[in-house]
């Protein structure tokens, strides 16, 4: 019997819910830089499955990964943790 591992979350907030049970998703993480050492902000945008079409834009959302839904879809929202106002 094979064990299945962790799937990667992620924290974001939807930049866009314009396609039909699909919201894009920009996660920020903070990265050190080689030679500054300074701490530099980068984005990153993927595109999750809403099946009910819930989230709106400026939501904050939890996702997961997931087997592939279609040719750009590999996460799904799990959670969404705070709506916008």
């Amino acid at each position: 019997m094979k064990k299945q591992g962790m799937r990667r979350q992620l924290l974001g907030t939807i930049v866009s819910n314009k396609m039909d049970k699909t919201v894009v998703v920009m996660v920020e993480r903070m990265v050190k830089h080689k030679f500054y050492h300074k701490y530099v902000r980068r984005r990153s945008k993927f595109s999750s499955h809403d099946e009910n079409n819930a989230c709106q834009i400026g939501d904050k959302v939890l996702i997961t990964e997931s087997r592939p839904l279609s040719r750009s879809k590999r996460w799904r929202v799990s959670k969404i943790v705070q709506k916008a106002i």
